[in-house]
């Protein structure tokens, strides 16, 4: 019998981490193949906005000259709250630009993944995972199929990367749970026509009501994509009571009649269906590694419980794992994975400590409401919750972050709320 080829790394899913992941393997010239079950161009569920961080990470993998050519470029967010309108740009920043996209998924995704290979990674599209192989107890490789012929094989590789999304069917099959403490978040989104669709402002609604004038959980949000389009959505996190009983599609129907005029929507002209999902966040999701894989984006749970953000960190740890991978198949050992949880946790682990507690009083809709009428009379003081909001405080602002991380801890502790399985 012939031994089966071993590549250096395969990864399980094509999307911002995976492909990511990819990238650097390859770039640093590593036997990296992607399996991807869906076929390019193909469209997700996502707000489309890139911040300052992500940006940074689409100039490091050389392609914001393609996304600065086709895509919509936008300075910061307007927030509305309670008849209030601030608009505050990107801060400055050591690392980061003060400017952002908004690029769809289908066309972000498939950059991505093309760069990939043109470094040099392999990709097979319309190739699902159906089952981990293992071998000696240790995870060995995959067996795939091919949608179009039905033929499954394997693909074997010396360590595999799990990047298959939220839902993560792959990683549950090694065992990876998501923690229930923790906040998991709840999203729908559609597209529509709009006279305003080149904004330079993301906007983001913290007050939100249907046609009857009853608030509604949840905050809106309108990126405008810079084509004549707009992507209209809405989120809500489990800290909020009852949140497994809400009709996502009627909080989707009333934000969309009742969006503020000057975007000139017309609710009845959906450019297609909606489309949602759910959203595991806060690193929520373990283990994250193990002796011959590594799980990164949102298979890792690695979503701003703040405002459901998932695409920096899809690439930030998609290169963090690529990182640790070259040097585990330099040295021949396996030991550098065991170090992924704690850079996750020196990465990420303050900041996600401030928005878990965060999140509790998202889910208070009284208590929310009272914090965003005292945060909307202050241009200063929004720009600094803007700032923590989008993880881009400089380093000699983390001081300040523990000790707001305190407080928001203890504004939390007055709505004790259990986070709800």
């Amino acid at each position: 019998m012939t031994t089966p080829h071993r590549h250096d790394v395969l990864i399980i899913g094509g999307g911002p981490a995976g492909a990511a992941a990819g990238h650097w393997l390859a770039r640093a010239g590593r036997d990296a193949v992607i399996v991807e079950k869906k076929t390019f161009p193909r469209e997700k569920t996502c707000g489309d906005g890139l911040t300052p961080r992500a940006v940074t990470q689409i100039q490091a993998m050389g392609l914001e000259e393609q996304v600065a050519a086709n895509h919509h470029r936008y300075d910061g967010l307007r927030c509305i709250a309670h008849g209030k309108t601030l608009e505050m740009t990107w801060p400055e920043h050591p690392v980061h630009p003060s400017y952002g996209y908004v690029v769809r998924r289908r066309d972000l995704d498939t950059m991505v993944a093309a760069e990939a290979v043109t470094r040099g990674a392999t990709l097979l599209q319309a190739t699902e995972a159906l089952r981990p192989i293992l071998r000696d107890g240790l995870l060995a490789g995959a067996v795939v199929k091919d949608k179009e012929t039905g033929e499954e094989r394997e693909i074997h590789a010396r360590y595999v990367v799990i990047a298959d999304g939220s839902l993560s069917r792959f990683g549950r099959a090694l065992g990876n749970q998501r923690d229930k403490r923790l906040p998991q978040g709840m999203a729908i989104r559609g597209y529509f026509e709009s006279p305003m669709h080149d904004e330079p402002w993301i906007e983001s609604a913290l007050d939100v009501r249907d046609r009857n004038g009853d608030a509604m959980p949840g905050y809106g949000w309108i990126f405008p994509c810079g084509d004549g389009t707009i992507n209209v959505g809405i989120g809500l996190l489990s800290t909020f009571r009852g949140w497994r009983d809400i009709n996502t599609s009627y909080l989707m129907k009333e934000w969309a009649a009742t969006a503020p005029e000057h975007w000139g929507i017309d609710p009845e002209a959906m450019l297609g269906e909606a489309t949602g999902g759910r959203l595991p966040m806060a690193g929520s999701i373990n283990p994250k590694s193990g002796p011959t894989w590594i799980a990164i984006g949102d298979a890792a749970g690695s979503i701003n419980p703040f405002n459901g953000e998932g695409i920096d960190y899809a690439y930030e740890t998609g290169r963090m794992a690529a990182s640790l991978l070259v040097e585990a198949l330099e040295t021949g050992s396996s030991m550098p994975l065991s170090r992924y949880p704690d850079l996750l946790e020196e990465e990420y682990g303050l900041y996600f400590r401030v928005a878990r507690a965060f999140a509790i009083v998202i889910g208070q809709p009284e208590l929310m409401a009272q914090l965003t009428r005292v945060g909307v009379q202050s241009q200063s003081l929004m720009e600094w919750v803007l700032r923590i909001m989008a993880n881009l405080l400089r380093p000699d602002e983390l001081g300040p972050a523990e000790l707001a991380y305190k407080a928001v801890a203890r504004i939390a502790r007055i709505a004790p709320e259990r986070i709800p399985a």
